[in-house]
């Protein structure tokens, strides 16, 4: 089978996408085993890139399904999607991804892609709409026509509103709920060991720190390489059905088809966690100081107390095909561990300005989207 170039390219750079996202994001995985001097940057990397491309294994051959790619792939109505919307989401990740790299900001990954995605489609739905106004009523005047279409859009259930709005709740909720966890965890692991030894504890917790920081990084794999299946499955599905008019994929209700795209096409899945596990080898040195060191500072014990409440809280979001973000994740469980000692430890002017990235990412996205997709098609 002779792919189109433009879903060649699409595949590309999503995979480019992943492993930006590889050192953007999973530089969190490694941040508090870094700053507790448990392993060093080049062996934490390493260990962070295993067990993301290991949660490959979980999600196919435990679980038995990439419940958070599919999500991402039905983020858009399938009638509102086309190789040109794809291709200009994935430009405006990789773009607002690469200029919050190179300021150290830890923005998230997966909502820039989302928030990519819904631009572009709905850029694509106004396109459509604005050139069926003016030619079905071509007195009005630019300013009628522009307005025409724009409302035509908002009666068109572009955005499948059912899947977006938990995503952008748990913008809020993965954080407060990592918090949590790590709060009642450090609670526990301090009641337990108040009498212990404090140089035999800090051993103790130091070895429990691989086995932490191994979770949470099975947890990001497990969350963020699925976000990249999922596009590359929207695109895939676009050209089996409205390209090739595949039965295979045509008699198939829409709902089943991204299931069906993962076992026709299971190197997807094996290549998009296996670059984010380079993108983990690469590093992240700027967002590790922010995550590790500028919100609190973080001991061994508080280590496993963030990491595995951020674990934890990966699992439970996949359980519930919610992609979340594992930077506002293990951001919440680092606050929550220096919420345990006092309010004060927590720097949170770091934090406000964190939560201004988190809030502007899919917005600015979706707008860098919507103008990509304006070029795009212009040269197409």
């Amino acid at each position: 089978m002779e792919f189109p170039i433009l879903l060649i390219v699409i595949i590309v750079l999503a995979l480019i996408f992943d492993y930006i996202n590889g050192f953007h994001d999973a530089a969190n995985s490694i941040a508090t085993i870094v700053s507790t001097k448990v392993l060093t940057p080049f062996q934490a990397v390493l260990w962070a890139a295993l067990w993301n491309f290991a949660a490959f294994f979980l999600a196919a051959y435990v679980i038995g399904e990439f419940r958070i790619g599919n999500t991402i792939a039905k983020t858009v109505n399938e009638n509102f999607i086309n190789l040109e919307v794809i291709v200009s989401g994935l430009i405006a990740a990789i773009a607002w991804n690469l200029l919050t790299w190179w300021f150290g900001i830890p923005s998230s990954s997966s909502h820039t892609l989302i928030g990519g995605f819904l631009g572009a489609a709905l850029m694509h739905a106004f396109m459509l709409d604005y050139h069926d106004v003016v030619a079905t009523q071509p007195d009005l005047g630019t300013f009628e026509t522009f307005k025409q279409a724009f409302h035509q859009v908002t009666t068109q259930s572009v955005v499948k509103f059912d899947v977006v709005i938990p995503i952008f709740l748990f913008i809020f909720m993965a954080p407060i709920i990592g918090m949590v966890i790590s709060i009642i965890i450090t609670l526990i692991i301090v009641h337990i060991f108040k009498k212990s030894n404090p140089h035999k504890a800090d051993q103790t917790f130091k070895r429990l720190q691989l086995a932490s920081s191994a979770l949470f990084s099975l947890g990001h794999g497990l969350n963020d390489a699925q976000k990249v299946m999922g596009i590359i499955g929207a695109a895939l599905i676009y050209y089996h059905v409205d390209m090739l008019n595949d039965p295979l994929y045509v008699n198939l209700e829409p709902a089943a088809r991204f299931d069906y795209f993962a076992q026709h096409y299971l190197w997807v899945p094996l290549v998009s966690f296996l670059a984010i596990g380079l993108g983990t080898m690469s590093g992240g040195w700027k967002i590790i100081k922010t995550m590790g060191t500028k919100i609190t500072k973080v001991t061994s014990l508080e280590g496993v107390s963030a990491e595995t409440a951020g674990a934890i809280t990966l699992f439970i979001t996949d359980r519930l095909s919610i992609p979340v973000s594992t930077t506002h994740t293990i951001t919440g469980s680092i606050i929550g561990v220096g919420l345990t000692k006092r309010v004060s430890a927590v720097r949170w002017g770091v934090t406000v300005s964190l939560l201004w990235a988190w809030v502007l990412t899919i917005p600015i996205s979706a707008i860098v989207a919507g103008i990509t997709y304006l070029v795009v098609t212009f040269f197409s």
